[in-house]
């Protein structure tokens, strides 16, 4: 089960999906510096996106640019079928975005966050259901600051699902999880696209990318420079000669330490 098995799932029906996200020549410039260089691409309704590129790629600019936080210097970005330009209070209702640290109040516990949060989007939320979604019942009356760091992560993730997004911006997830907790958290974002919801991801790990993207944008330098299925770019660059130095096993390490550890959560 990955990027394979991911694709496949929607491969049939590609055609028919709609086009929720639509980027067309995107720029950004912080003073003479061009951050992003006029890209285009296209996000579907329902698949799990990934944008992927070194540090000063541009990637998490373009993710701040489609999240309303940060301004384009030009180009169009339709969200939905709201133009960022005309429409960026209604794009703010149809995404979710994670909140970083500061934004989580130290003197609430979960449950009390959430009820919060859901106060400010006018929304009514059953703290104890979304909790129940990211594994973290148990965990209701705790405060946020006495979270281990893959609890964290699902809590902040559980935010972005308050106002019942039609789409989710996560930006490098999974950054610091041990093995337990970053796969748990892929299981997580299945479970979110399996309920409807479209996904953008940034990450730096490129087997998480194959694992859990329909689709992937490669960028560098400010350009996209290959977009395509996980499954799709490798059979490319296969096609094109490339060998592996030495042949891969079926098996990786982080297999061997989830195999003999289990997929449990081991909670600092």
């Amino acid at each position: 089960m990955g990027g394979a098995g991911a694709t496949a799932l929607h491969a049939g029906c590609e055609t028919h999906m709609k086009t929720i996200i639509s980027v067309s020549n995107l720029t950004k410039h912080y003073g003479s510096f061009e951050a992003v260089k006029g890209i285009s691409f296209e996000v579907k309704e329902g698949e799990i996106f990934g944008l992927l590129g070194p540090n000063g790629a541009g990637k998490s600019t373009t993710l701040e640019i489609m999240e309303t936080l940060r301004a384009k210097t030009s180009g169009k970005v339709v969200i939905d079928g709201f133009d960022l330009d005309q429409q960026p209070h209604e794009i703010k209702k149809v995404i979710g975005v994670q909140l970083q640290t500061s934004g989580f109040y130290p003197g609430l516990n979960l449950r009390e966050l959430i009820e919060m949060f859901g106060g400010l989007y006018n929304q009514r939320v059953d703290p104890l259901e979304l909790l129940q979604l990211v594994n973290l019942q148990d965990k209701a009356k705790a405060k946020y600051k006495e979270l281990s760091g893959g609890q964290k992560q699902r809590f902040s993730i559980a935010t972005t699902l308050i106002n019942k997004p039609r789409i989710v911006f996560l930006d490098e997830p999974t950054t610091g999880l041990d093995p337990q907790a970053r796969r748990n958290l892929w299981e997580l974002v299945k479970r979110i696209r399996s309920e409807g919801t479209t996904v953008i991801i940034t990450t730096h790990y490129m087997d998480e990318a194959e694992v859990l993207c329909d689709r992937v944008a490669i960028m560098d330098a400010g350009k996209i420079i290959a977009i395509d299925s996980p499954d799709a770019l490798i059979d490319h660059l296969v096609a094109s000669g490339f060998e592996r130095p030495k042949e891969m096993k079926k098996a990786n390490l982080e297999d061997v330490f989830i195999h003999l550890t289990g997929h449990a959560l081991r909670e600092d």
